[in-house]
């Protein structure tokens, strides 16, 4: 049998070594256009900076290597411009010029994804103006770098590989800015865990656009206007809008294409053409959650797809089951996560959800060095069905949101979060860690002891009539607080319920939602009607800071 992979990196390369491991009379032929094979691409950003030091390390293993070790065909920039379903055969030519065809039995389609670039006027004249997808693509900027040391930088889009950039940009000594079309940065988060995000990234002087996108780039490349007219100086601009599937010679070879021109694969990756299969960043895969159709461009699904394709043309019954999308990134101090839907995308999928808010630490609040991080868990109030998390903190982000990530592969519900016994110690957790807490606050909702209200309905609730009941201390209220509102500090409640109005409705509020959940339980059980902001004012701090009330 003879196996040809177009592409290599995470999918194609994990379907070759795979495959060998399982076949080793098998003909197994890797083409890749570029010069890599295997390299680390999410790694790239951080050479910029210098954190990763060697160039060398970003790649993984070299034709050569993979040649001794695994038998493997491997021809780097070597480039298929067509394949040809009936011949069973795929041509194309090499980074010199010469023409090449190559006959298989079976055909690996992993050409991965390519960056969105954007209709900017003047980018075509811009010499200063990059993407960052490869190895060359670094080289690129980090010429520029050297040669013309730049003292400017402006990153268009503020995804994951955008703050990465962004950040290593400004660890190498650049004035940053970045400008992001939505309304907030790191779209796949919603907006008030992205705010924490914003917040770190001023912090450090990155200069932060949002609600605007670059129009013309201007001075060959050394002014970009926005939409509303802003020009700003760049010496650098990197483009980070985005990728999509790299199928232009697929379709064109009668395969199947779906969502966004991704290649439409079955539950064993294959195309709608006989013996060709695809993995990795060009397919279209099901969103585990919704079971809509989905791009899921990521790392890990690539791999895995890699691996399972091989098991199945080599006859091992492995299904592709989907996936949920689970993703985090580090901007300077800070790390931010999410698995599954965003609130946003689980209401557009019309479900029925409900959202809590809870802020812990990354390990016992008592032991030197403990850290905040705020999580959120969206789910369904009535199954108590999980459809995503994301998280914000220093430290431990990872840890709680990869639980939630089996949790939700694992089909748990929010009634299993408290079941889970995690590790603890005082340096590495508490003894309720923050995702038994989620668990805790989410069963609060799903067994009707609680009713929240998120921070985007805070306005309009207050605006019909509702008042809101702070139980923070004195000290606290002194350092910031909502206007208008009533302070009666938690443990004064009780003793003060007369100048509570029975028949008038209380948002209650604390500094993170503890407290208020205790008010809102003694209001109740007294007769009050009563709400609990979720997240409290540390949340509405983070999301909506002008709208508070400060000490002059």
């Amino acid at each position: 049998m003879k196996v040809v992979i177009v592409g290599g990196v995470a999918g194609g390369m994990s379907a070759a070594t795979r495959l060998r491991r399982l076949d080793e009379q098998a003909q197994i032929v890797v083409l890749e256009k570029g010069p890599y094979v295997s390299f680390a691409n999410c790694g790239l950003p951080y050479y910029i900076s210098g954190e990763i030091g060697n160039r060398d390390d970003l790649i993984v293993e070299s034709p050569a290597e993979l040649q001794a070790r695994f038998n493997l065909d491997v021809r780097p920039e070597h480039t298929v411009t067509k394949i040809d379903p009936v011949t069973q055969t795929v041509s194309g030519t090499t980074s010199g010029g010469r023409s090449f065809t190559e006959s298989y039995d079976k055909l690996i389609l992993a050409p991965g994804a390519k960056p969105l670039v954007p209709d900017i006027h003047g980018l075509a004249d811009a010499a200063n103006a990059f993407v960052l997808r490869s190895i060359p693509d670094l080289d690129r900027i980090m010429l520029t770098l050297h040669q013309v040391q730049p003292k400017q930088a402006l990153i268009i889009g503020a995804g994951f590989i955008g703050l990465e950039v962004a950040e290593n940009l400004r660890r190498r000594g650049l004035a940053v800015t970045i400008v992001e079309q939505t309304p907030h940065v790191l779209p796949p988060l919603d907006e008030e865990m992205a705010a924490f995000v914003q917040q770190e990234l001023q912090a450090h002087n990155v200069r932060v656009i949002t609600g605007q996108s670059v129009t013309t780039l201007q001075d060959d490349g050394h002014t970009a206007q926005l939409s509303d007219g802003t020009t700003l100086s760049t010496d650098l601009t990197i483009l980070s809008v985005g990728v999509r599937p790299n199928t232009d010679v697929a379709g064109a070879a009668g395969i199947k294409l779906g969502l966004r021109g991704g290649i439409v694969v079955d539950d064993h990756y294959q195309t709608s053409q006989p013996n060709i299969y695809a993995v990795g960043d060009a397919i279209v895969v099901t969103q585990q959650i919704t079971g809509q159709p989905a791009l899921i461009p990521l790392a890990s699904p690539a791999n895995r797809q890699g691996r399972q394709v091989a098991d199945v043309i080599a006859g091992l019954p492995q299904r592709n089951r989907g996936s949920i999308g689970t993703a985090i990134v580090r901007v300077f101090d800070l790390a931010a996560a999410s698995t599954g839907l965003s609130e946003r995308a689980a209401r557009q999928a019309g479900l029925d959800v409900a959202v809590i808010h809870v802020l812990g630490k990354n390990h016992a609040a008592y032991y030197p060095e403990a850290t905040p991080i705020n999580l959120k868990l969206i789910f369904n109030p009535h199954t108590g069905e999980i459809y995503g998390a994301q998280g914000v903190g220093v430290d431990g982000v990872d840890k709680r949101i990869d639980v939630l990530a089996t949790a939700i592969k694992g089909h748990l519900t929010v009634a299993d979060l408290p079941e889970l016994e995690l590790t603890y110690a005082p340096p590495f957790g508490s003894a309720k860690d923050p995702v038994n807490m989620l668990g805790y606050a989410a069963l609060n909702i799903t067994e009707g002891l609680s009713t929240h209200i998120q921070w985007y309905q805070l306005p309009d609730a207050l605006k019909n009539g509702a008042i809101l009941l702070d139980v923070r201390d004195p000290d606290e209220i002194a350092e910031g607080h909502f206007p208008h509102s009533v302070n009666i500090p938690l443990n004064d409640l009780r003793d003060r319920l007369n100048e509570l109005d029975p028949k008038q409705t209380y948002i209650v509020s604390c500094r993170s939602g503890q407290r208020a959940y205790i008010a809102e339980r003694i209001l109740r059980q007294h007769g009050f009607q009563v709400k609990n902001l979720d997240g409290a004012y540390q949340l509405y701090q983070a999301v909506r800071p002008n709208d508070l009330v400060y000490p002059k």
